[in-house]
């Protein structure tokens, strides 16, 4: 007799799974669209940008493929993955509590290692949450609803100070040096974050149950492999040289796809502010209203990509995930290319929304067509793994680009911005080079659609 597919659950039991994903991502946008600010706030230039954002993807590098390894191997009375949500929820809440209220730059440093390591001792395993509760067919949405709660996240996070100086928050710091240099706006912005990572995830821990590793893998779509008696770095080394070939591609696609994206979270607010507001004084009110306005920016392409995330199943079923991934990273390199001809920053929130189509397919497709080719009791590690594709970009960005914006820019950060945009063509060309698996074709993922 043939062993059982797994169940499909109803579209709200995927809501609730994936819910938490809002409170990660408020983390992130908060993170992203403001840690450079609390930097030159703090006093940094514009090259030592790049070099203090290291933090974020060398904690990933490290955190990741333990936390991947450990929670394939948890099972406690609050399960497999929910142990590490709660843990890494508290640690970020605490963190974004902290950063804006630094004395000094070297203390936000260190702050930026804590909230980046916590959440994603948080996200990694949610990735894996997914892999483990949908069979092939419903994975797509799963992670497309993922992709939308990331975007609702980001959206809120990211205009929150801009709505905050609206409703008259002081939106300027109060003096040129220490925590005082950083405006009320982001400061309270981040309490408000450390509220909703707390509650959000909180909710996802509460609302879900899962699969006893035994239950797991009894489905047909477990793939039994040895259990390594072997310690956990060699099995880590081991499986890394071991992976699919789907992933060694998708590896790829991840590493000039997030080295874009990387470019524009470190540049955008020095970019806008210089080009569009007519400022690079950090202290200067037209520098934090064009600080302000990438904050709506972010928050834009992050409400786009919510959007898309609801199209991008029905493009999946119509072209594929390869084709589909590859037109919208297309129109991210759209996006950031558009920088170099727009003037007007009201027009940027056009460029936005391709951007959105980009970031919504970058959450979720690359993790669609790798859960179908991995290991169901490995999901955890190999998705740790998968990430370390978006870790290593990130240390290459944060190491090179301050010497080519200072190089080869002549410290115009609206070319790191450009340098992105071609980034995301290779890695669009580089996605027709990743094998189809069942759920790539076109219509394979028709049932797992909301209905």
């Amino acid at each position: 007799m043939p062993p059982p597919s797994k169940p499909l659950v109803s579209f709200w039991q995927i809501w609730n799974m994936c819910f938490g994903f809002l409170g990660l991502q408020f983390a992130f946008g908060l993170q992203n669209a403001n840690v450079s600010r609390i930097f030159q706030s703090l006093g940094a230039s514009l090259d030592q940008v790049p070099l203090l954002w290291i933090a974020a993807p060398l904690s990933g590098l490290l955190v990741q493929p333990v936390i991947g390894y450990l929670s394939d191997r948890t099972w406690t009375r609050l399960g497999r993955r929910r142990p590490y949500f709660l843990v890494g929820a508290v640690l970020a809440s605490a963190a974004l509590i902290l950063m804006p209220r630094s004395p000094t730059l070297w203390v936000a440093g260190a702050l930026l290692w804590v909230l980046d390591g916590s959440i994603n001792i948080s996200m990694e395993p949610f990735r894996a949450l997914v892999g483990d509760q949908l069979g092939p067919r419903q994975r797509p949405t799963g992670y497309a609803v993922q992709s939308f709660f990331i975007g609702v996240g980001a959206v809120v996070a990211s205009l929150l100070p801009w709505i905050l100086a609206r409703a008259g928050v002081s939106n300027e710091g109060h003096g040129a040096g220490g925590a005082e240099a950083i405006p009320d706006t982001v400061r309270l912005a981040f309490d408000v974050g450390a509220a909703v990572m707390l509650l959000a995830i909180g909710w996802t821990i509460v609302r879900t149950r899962e699969y006893p590793p035994a239950t797991l893998l009894s489905f047909d779509d477990a793939q039994p492999v040895p259990d390594s008696k072997s310690g956990m770095l060699v099995t880590i080394v081991q499986d890394l040289l071991a992976m699919p070939q789907a992933m060694r591609r998708l590896a790829w696609v991840q590493f000039f796809s997030w080295l874009a994206l990387f470019a524009m979270w470190i540049y955008t607010t020095a970019a806008v502010a210089q080009v569009h507001f007519g400022s690079v004084d950090p202290h200067s009110a037209a520098y934090n209203e064009g600080a302000n306005w990438v904050g709506v920016l972010f928050g834009a392409y992050n409400g786009f990509g919510a959007l898309a995330a609801v199209c991008i199943p029905f493009m999946v079923r119509r072209f594929g995930l390869p084709v589909t991934h590859l037109v919208n990273l297309w129109l991210g390199a759209l996006a950031l290319l558009s920088f170099l001809f727009i003037r007007n920053p009201d027009w940027l929130l056009l460029s936005m929304l391709a951007m959105g189509f980009a970031w919504a397919s970058i959450l979720s497709l690359p993790y669609a067509m790798l859960s179908d080719t991995v290991p169901a009791q490995k999901m955890g590690l190999y998705m740790g793994l998968f990430n370390l594709f978006i870790v290593i970009p990130q240390v290459v960005a944060a190491s090179a680009l301050g010497w080519i914006l200072r190089a080869v820019f002549g410290g115009q950060p609206l070319y790191a911005l450009a340098l992105g945009g071609g980034c995301f063509i290779v890695a669009g060309l580089l996605t027709l080079r990743v094998p189809r698996t069942t759920a790539s074709q076109p219509g394979a993922s028709r049932e797992s659609l909301p209905q």
